[in-house]
Order: C-alpha cells, then sequence, then structure tokens
C-alpha cells in the first residue's frame, strides 16, 4: 500500500499528532474539519451557515490538494454540537452538490470541539 500525507496551507494546520488527510492510492481520508479560517486560525464570524460552508472550504481545499475534488465524495460524517440545526446542515449540502449525486452521509451530535466551534465534518473521497 502507498501511504501520502495530504496537506493544503488553505486549511487549518491540525491541532495536534494528526494529518489533514491520508491517501493510500484509491482513496482519501481527511481529519475532520471545523469552521476555522486558516488565514486567521479562528472559527469564521457568522451564523451557523457560515460555519457549515467555511467547514466545506477546508474540506475542498483538503481533498483538491489529494488531487480529487468535491464530486468524488463518497461518504462525509457529520458531526454538529446542536442536532437541531439538521435543516441548515442539509441546505448547505444541496447547495454544494447542486447538480451532482451526493455522498452518504452519517450526523452525530456531539458535546463540543476545541475553540467553541459547532460543526465538523470529515469525508472519505475517491482519488
Amino acid at each position: 500500500m502507498t501511504r501520502k500525507i495530504i496537506y493544503s496551507s488553505d486549511a487549518p494546520e491540525p491541532a495536534g499528532p494528526y494529518n489533514q488527510a491520508v491517501s493510500d492510492g484509491r482513496f482519501a481520508f481527511t481529519a475532520g474539519q471545523l469552521p476555522i479560517n486558516s488565514d486567521i486560525g479562528q472559527v469564521v464570524e457568522g451564523n451557523f451557515q457560515d460555519h457549515v460552508e467555511q467547514v466545506f472550504r477546508n474540506l475542498d481545499a483538503v481533498i483538491q490538494a489529494g488531487g480529487t475534488e468535491l464530486f468524488s465524495i463518497l461518504t462525509m460524517t457529520v458531526f454538529p454540537t446542536d442536532l437541531s440545526r439538521f435543516s441548515t446542515v442539509n441546505e448547505v449540502f444541496s447547495d454544494q452538490f447542486k447538480g451532482i449525486e451526493p455522498p452518504a452521509r452519517s450526523v452525530v451530535e456531539v458535546a463540543g470541539f476545541p475553540m467553541n466551534a459547532d460543526i465538523e465534518i470529515e469525508c472519505i473521497a475517491s482519488v
């Protein structure tokens, strides 16, 4: 198996001893992305929708660095801190995957994240 580390300067630096993504040559496995603007290293200002959109920008930067694109995402796991915002997640997903088939998806509510982020998303994409 070929193991390739994927890194994008357009996504936040990992907050610990892990990589933004790793590929085995067939798939790219991302770490969870928070709504952090990589230029300032802080959670973006705005509402929950703005946060979900920032997470997508971060995921897109990472998977593009790995040689793939949003339409190649096979599955996503979404971790909001408040499941009552599920409709907003669906709205952003509909916008992001407009015109293409969306990936499989799981949603799991969690207690919290570093920097008081309110959502994290990870994905697996084909390369």
